[in-house]
């Protein structure tokens, strides 16, 4: 049992960590627009440049999908990379106008349309892959930094926050601090807050609640760690 002041200290922990996530989430939003000015400055022509500064992330990653199984069709997309069949069609339109897609059509199905990458898009992902690529190597760089027992404990908090729903978990409120006391409420409206931005950041603030103080400190320090030190270099 944590006496009051641990409970304090998992409190302000707590809130220190969505603070955190919601940083996390527009950092995410502020490195698509690095990522993209990256993009346009490493392209080999001026038209790859102005092909890229028109594209929108949901078109990168689905012409990064055509290429990486190509010839393929919308359904397929769909159902491997998580894009709506209505997004799918509507990119592979604007990808096909601009040139970097063409449509092809079996000779016995004409409803059956595939997909496959023109130079151009080869081009375009070539340059894609080559920046993750560069984002890996940072990565990898920066998570050296630990030991294996430190990235056991993030990549474990990484996946159940992935496969943990908090829509259809039940919580026991009377072992939740943020449930106890009136003291809480501040706390309370924190995670309120938090919620509206995703249902991820519920995710993560349900099990962060689930630790002890020192590894929500631990969980903090890699979190800062990893996500916001990747592009300082």
């Amino acid at each position: 049992m944590l006496n009051e002041s641990g409970k304090q200290n998992k409190d302000r922990l707590i809130k220190d960590l969505i603070v955190s996530v919601n940083d996390l989430q527009n950092k995410f939003q502020r490195d698509d627009g690095q990522e993209r000015q990256w993009l346009i400055q490493n392209s080999p022509t001026p038209i790859i440049a102005q092909l890229v500064k028109d594209m929108t992330v949901k078109m990168l990653h689905v012409l990064s999908a055509i290429g990486e199984l190509e010839p393929v069709n919308g359904i397929t997309i769909s159902k491997q990379f998580g894009f709506s069949k209505g997004n799918v069609s509507k990119i592979t339109r604007r990808l096909a106008d601009k040139k970097i897609i063409i449509f092809e059509y079996l000779p016995d199905n004409r409803k059956e349309i595939l997909f496959r990458t023109t130079q151009l898009g080869k081009e375009i992902n070539l340059l894609h892959r080559t920046l993750h690529e560069k984002i890996d190597i940072g990565a990898n760089h920066l998570l050296k930094r630990y030991n294996e027992d430190e990235l056991r404990f993030l990549v474990n908090v990484i996946q159940e926050t992935l496969h943990t729903s908090l829509i259809h978990s039940e919580t026991n409120e009377e072992s939740n601090p943020l449930c106890k006391s009136a003291s809480h409420t501040k706390v309370e409206s924190d995670i309120d807050k938090a919620t509206t931005y995703s249902d991820d950041i519920n995710e993560v603030i349900e099990l962060l609640n689930k630790l002890d103080s020192r590894n929500l400190k631990k969980a903090k320090a890699i979190l800062k760690d990893v996500f916001f030190s990747v592009y300082e270099d």
